[in-house]
């Protein structure tokens, strides 16, 4: 079981980013999938989440408005659309999956993608 995240990379602020990750080994067509992230000297954090059908989405409130999460069952992938970029939004971005319909620990995770947004 491997979720690949990628689409990182550097942008200015007021950019935009989408980030992806494809999983594979089984379908996660029944999974929640989640975004997190971790900030220079920060904790991990967690930014979006979405149900399997796509039909619930959970965002941090530092995000709202700005990213959109999604994904395409069809190909076992997530979708992080980053808008309005901003400085504090630099980190190593995380997808993660778990079976749970409102998990509290994630049971897979990804390798991470980096994301830099300068001033």
């Amino acid at each position: 079981v491997q979720l690949q995240a990628s689409g990182g990379g550097s942008v200015q602020a007021g950019g935009s980013l989408r980030l992806s990750c494809a999983a594979s080994g089984r379908t996660f067509s029944r999974d929640t999938m989640g975004w997190f992230r971790q900030g220079p000297g920060k904790e991990r954090e967690f930014v979006a989440a979405i149900s399997w059908s796509g039909g619930s989405t959970y965002y941090a409130d530092s995000v709202k408005g700005r990213f959109a999460i999604s994904r395409d069952n069809a190909k076992n992938t997530v979708y992080l659309q980053m808008n309005s970029l901003k400085p504090e939004d630099t980190a190593v971005y995380y997808c993660a999956a778990d079976r749970s319909d409102l998990p509290t620990q994630y049971e897979y995770w990804g390798q991470g993608t980096l994301v830099t947004v300068s001033s």
